[in-house]
């Protein structure tokens, strides 16, 4: 599948990042130009991401879900990029998770056919959305619900239309964010939907598991799901078969993994995993996530090494003004830090043979829009003109600044490029 856009598909020669082209040039074609990160081919800063690494962690997790008998719908916000959606769906994901009407429309234009939006579906102009796209009956779209007022808008709009709506139940917890608190609020919404039963068809349970901290709570939580899961299906309340059961961010999905694999609720059932920032991982809070995956889980263990951190930011020294500061060209506009500010892990001079790994006092202190403060020693091998790679922490808040991201192979050279539709 190929990216489309303003261009039919075309790079943008005035997009940071890609270099100067005297004509835009087809994403498929960026293996032709031979660009070569190293040779200084690529403006930078850039973010890029490894062939290899994005094929292992697709592949990891794939293999980790399908051991609990479990679905992959992988959250598209991360990312945003539909060429990525779609090797996700090639390597047997069931379909994208998104949040909103805009990425939902957005995945569907580059043949996404299953979406999860893991959110409420609320304003006029984003049902019409929505609405537009279920005319195409190869469509599956669900949303979530967690109130009466909620249900009774969504069920007035689709009535109207004369159009049906797959929801899930959404539960919450006490100070945490959507979703029904009590058995009270389920019940306000369960005599909601009675009132829309041509518009509206519940589906099954969703729950966000991480807004909460602690393994006990969060299984107390799941398993509190899955009993309302079991609940509605008795009672008849669920209309689609297999009835949906979904959860999991990319830090506990190896417990909603145990929890939901092993629920009987009296019917068939699709168990449907949702973490997104696998594909590209990284160095800091997910890091430390799947650290204490691979210590509880038997079977992150039993599989082949672990997820791997597959994006990086490079960028140039542009000045060395103290023997104890460098000045780095890259900013808050480029890289995320609201999870930790980037880390130094390489660095390129020029015409060398190949990057090598920076001391471990390297680390930044501080970034602007375009710059960031480097802590070095004096004496520290390092110049004007060479190149940082940097790893992040947080990968969705470092791909919504790029709208276009190369994709390297072990050489660093351009083997493909990634567009993204925030």
């Amino acid at each position: 599948m190929t990216d489309t856009n303003y261009q039919s598909g075309m790079i943008d020669p005035l997009n940071k990042g890609l270099g100067a082209l005297d004509a835009p040039v087809a994403p498929a074609a960026a293996t032709g130009l031979g660009w070569r990160l190293l040779d200084e081919e690529i403006s930078l800063p850039a973010a890029v991401l490894y062939e290899d690494l994005i094929q292992h962690n697709l592949q990891w997790m794939q293999q980790f879900v399908s051991e609990y008998g479990a679905k992959l719908a992988p959250h598209g916000k991360t990312t945003m990029a539909p060429k990525l959606f779609a090797r996700q769906i090639a390597a047997g994901a069931w379909g994208i998770t998104l949040a909103t009407a805009h990425q939902t429309q957005v995945a569907y234009q580059h043949g996404i056919r299953r979406v999860l939006m893991a959110n409420q579906l609320v304003g006029r102009r984003n049902m019409e959305i929505v609405a537009d796209l279920l005319r195409d009956p190869s469509f599956e779209y669900f949303c979530l619900v967690d109130s009466a007022a909620g249900v009774n808008l969504l069920g007035q709009f689709f009535s109207e239309r004369g159009q049906s709506l797959q929801v899930l139940l959404e539960l919450g917890v006490a100070g945490g964010r959507t979703g029904a608190r009590d058995a009270a609020q389920q019940a306000e919404i369960i005599a909601a939907l009675a009132r829309w039963p041509d518009a509206l068809k519940l589906a099954g349970v969703e729950v966000y598991e991480g807004v909460l901290k602690e393994e006990a709570d969060i299984r107390a939580f799941l398993q509190r799901a899955v009993g309302v899961a079991r609940e509605l299906a008795q009672s008849g309340w669920i209309k689609r078969y297999p009835a949906v059961l979904s959860g999991a961010g990319s830090a506990w999905y190896d417990v909603v993994a145990q929890e939901f694999s092993k629920a009987d609720i009296g019917m068939p059932l699709d168990v449907v995993l949702r973490p997104g920032c696998y594909l590209t991982h990284d160095v800091g809070i997910y890091k430390a996530a799947q650290a204490q995956i691979q210590t509880r889980n038997p079977i992150a263990r039993k599989l082949r090494s672990s997820l791997k951190p597959a994006l990086q930011l490079w960028a140039c020294v542009q000045s060395i003004p103290e023997p104890e500061k460098a000045i780095i060209a890259l900013g808050k506009r480029d890289a995320a830090f609201d999870a930790g500010l980037p880390t130094p892990a390489q660095r390129y001079r020029p015409g060398s043979a190949a990057p090598v790994a920076v001391p471990v006092h390297w680390q930044l202190t501080g970034m602007m829009d375009q710059h960031a403060y480097m802590q070095i020693q004096p004496g520290d091998d390092l110049q004007v003109g060479d190149l940082i790679a940097f790893d992040i922490s947080h990968p969705c808040l470092t791909f919504d600044k790029w709208r276009h991201i190369p994709v390297l192979d072990a050489d660093f050279r351009v083997v493909d490029v990634v567009q993204t539709f925030f």
